[in-house]
């Protein structure tokens, strides 16, 4: 979804500014000029319009640390199950493994022919597998057991024409793809045998994920069809689509499970949300909250009743969609109503729920070159991280929900201490 968030974001450009060197003119001491008769006031406009006095940006940067290893946008990242370790990809082709606690490379992740726009950590973190509009999925493993510096190549998958997302199995060494062409693949690792190749969907697969349980899979496409899968299956447990009109959302862009693997909510383009019953294979519920027209682009679940209780097998539960009008809602599936609504000045990019102690902790990140931390019981901001020059594209937090780390599409991951 990386490429596709930035097709939606193109409207919001970095801001030029003005070199300095092409703004000075050093004089000797003595040597004053006199103002041309335009220049009639201390800090008049140039040709353009640019006052260097007055309208010069400064951009507020509180982060920890940064990467600027990237040649062009910077579309995804994610960090490491257990170290101080982030991959990224980027416009440039490229992957890097980096060390967030310095901003040191690790290793280059080369391979690639287009960008790369998907990028995972197995869940034992000892592969990484990197995604591209080339079609690639290439996939790497650490050497040896001394450390987590030195990495190798492992193998390149096949199938897909276009890669839109990667997703690990929550616990086994199996990785999940959605292609542009409509197919969704899983493969074996490391072997890089292919398990399954589901076909169904009829245009790009846009959004997927295994269950939490890791028992079902659940993918989505923009023309507006929901799949329930068996991994060891190739025919739907049951299928969602367009024609159904309580489901119609005209393109789904976004879903979720809950942790309970009962519930999924999804996102649409026109804005609307629909909760799903994975038992039931049906419709539960309907949310508005979002502008008509405007995207959902992320929803993810948080948990404000206990941990591991965010959505439970009741259907209940908090979930919070993010969309490209700016805003967040955060949404009370027990009686379908809108909690809260929190607001970016432009579009919504990513959500992230905090890991425990602090599950109720939530970030958004945006186009508007923010990330920022509300308390989702309460709805209040806790914390605007800031550094960016231009739209956020992608966040991860770590394991211990203490670290925060922002892809930007000014060609930077810039890292945040969340404490």
């Amino acid at each position: 979804m990386a490429a596709e968030r930035n097709d939606h974001l193109d409207e919001f450009e970095d801001d030029e500014f003005l070199d300095p060197n092409d703004a000075i003119v050093e004089l000797g001491e003595d040597e004053d000029q006199p103002m041309d008769e335009d220049d009639d006031e201390l800090g008049a406009m140039d040709e353009g319009g640019f006052n260097p006095l007055e309208d010069e940006i400064v951009y507020e940067d509180n982060s920890a640390q940064h990467f600027p290893g990237h040649q062009g946008s910077v579309f995804c990242v994610a960090t490491h199950p257990s170290t101080t370790l982030a991959a990224s990809g980027g416009e440039d082709d490229l992957g890097y493994i980096w060390d967030f606690t310095t901003g040191d490379e690790v290793v280059k992740l080369t391979g690639h022919s287009d960008s790369v726009t998907s990028i995972a950590w197995s869940a034992d973190g000892e592969m990484v597998s990197t995604g591209g509009m080339d079609g690639k999925v290439r996939i790497w493993r650490r050497v040896g057991k001394e450390n987590w510096k030195t990495w190798e190549f492992l193998t390149e998958l096949q199938g897909p024409d276009e890669v839109m997302w990667l997703k690990w199995h929550p616990k086994g060494a199996v990785l999940l793809a959605g292609s542009n062409d409509t197919t969704v693949w899983l493969w074996q690792l490391p072997s890089g045998n292919t398990m399954q190749v589901f076909a169904g969907h009829t245009s790009p697969v846009q959004c997927g994920d295994f269950t939490p349980d890791g028992k079902r899979i659940i993918t989505a496409d923009g023309e507006g069809n929901l799949i329930y899968w068996d991994p060891r299956s190739p025919t739907p447990v049951f299928k969602l689509s367009s024609s159904n009109a309580r489901f119609d959302v005209n393109g789904v862009t976004s879903l979720a499970v809950n942790p309970a693997s009962t519930v999924a909510v999804v996102g649409g383009v026109d804005g609307g949300v629909r909760v799903v019953s994975l038992s039931k294979g049906e419709v539960v519920g309907a949310l508005a909250g979002h502008k008509e027209g405007d995207s959902v682009e992320s929803v993810t679940f948080v948990d404000l009743a206990g941990v591991g209780q965010a959505g439970g097998a009741a259907g209940g539960g908090t979930v919070v969609t993010g969309g490209t009008d700016g805003k967040a809602c955060i949404w009370d599936l027990s009686t379908m109503r809108l909690r809260a609504t929190l607001e970016h000045e432009e579009p919504i990019t990513t959500l992230l729920a905090h890991p425990a102690p602090k599950p109720y902790l939530l970030v958004t990140a945006s186009a508007d070159k923010t990330l920022r931390t509300w308390d989702a019981r309460t709805g209040t901001l806790v914390r605007e991280h800031k550094g960016h020059h231009g739209p956020v594209l992608g966040a991860a937090l770590t394991a211990d929900g203490e670290v925060l780390i922002s892809a930007g599409d000014d060609g930077v991951c810039l890292v945040f201490h969340t404490q």
